[in-house]
């Protein structure tokens, strides 16, 4: 499991976004946003830099560590 500091993410449309992007990244990626943590954390076999990208691409900056 990781857990991606995402920042600038502050409305729903935004979580919404981003767990599209998590998604996008990885099918089968389980994703629970924290909207007023500013976090994801991400269930994913994926090596997680290549959902940081996606992250990225959709807008939303973000680093990430093993939990």
């Amino acid at each position: 499991m990781y857990e991606f500091e995402i920042q600038n993410m502050t409305c729903g449309h935004c979580a919404s976004t981003v767990e599209k992007a998590i998604k996008a990244a990885d099918p089968e990626a389980s994703a629970s946003i924290d909207l007023a943590a500013r976090t994801a954390k991400v269930e994913t076999r994926n090596d997680p830099a290549a959902i940081k990208t996606a992250i990225e691409k959709a807008g939303y900056p973000s680093s990430f560590k093993q939990v």
